[in-house]
């Protein structure tokens, strides 16, 4: 199945930018992490993951940090991702290349590299573009991420050893991910049995 763009209608209720109705000790910690962000958050670095707030707050209980972060995203200081990323919305980001960039943090663990449509439609193999997804194969499990507005991410588990791909994969610095070579690609094609063959 093609990877396709998901879209979800916006809400029409205003963001509530106002700490009125937020308790003293919830103004002070949002407050707290707005600081830490305007020091940290950047072009380079604007994805931050609930493991990296736990590192400003080591005192706070993850479940008492899941809190205060909803509260930031309903006061408008964050704004989620998907599960467990956030980002600051202060910050100026590419935005063309947040899927990417969050795909390597989400599967920082195991291998995984750009393949299937990503890279097929990029080098003009096929004609289908995904819009707004990212495809990419990993030793991992297979799974498809929602990113609400920003759109998905689809990754798809391989057995194949890094070490035996080594010469067709290289790494793409922009995307910050390692990206399959044409041939590559189409092997996955054919290996996780695209309907249509290009």
């Amino acid at each position: 199945m093609f990877c396709r763009p998901t879209h979800k209608p916006q809400s029409g209720a205003s963001t509530i930018n106002s700490y009125a109705r937020l308790p003293e000790g919830v103004m002070q910690a949002i407050q707290e992490l707005r600081t830490n962000l305007e020091k940290l958050a950047s072009p380079e670095h604007y994805l931050f993951s609930v493991s990296d707030f736990s590192a400003l707050f080591p005192k706070k209980s993850v479940s008492t940090l899941l809190v205060l972060l909803g509260r930031a995203v309903k006061n408008g200081t964050l704004e989620r991702v998907c599960r467990g990323f956030y980002i600051y919305k202060k910050t100026v980001y590419p935005r063309d290349l947040i899927l990417y960039h969050l795909a390597g943090r989400l599967r920082a663990d195991v291998f995984c590299y750009l393949s299937l449509e990503s890279v097929l439609s990029e080098n003009g193999i096929i004609s289908q573009i995904p819009i707004n997804c990212v495809t990419l194969m990993t030793t991992g499990r297979s799974g498809v991420i929602n990113c609400g507005k920003f759109g998905r991410i689809e990754f798809t588990h391989t057995k194949k050893n890094p070490v035996d791909i080594g010469h067709l994969i290289s790494f793409d610095f922009r995307y910050r991910l390692w990206r399959a070579s044409t041939e590559l690609a189409l092997l996955d094609w054919q290996a996780v049995g695209r309907k249509e063959f290009p």
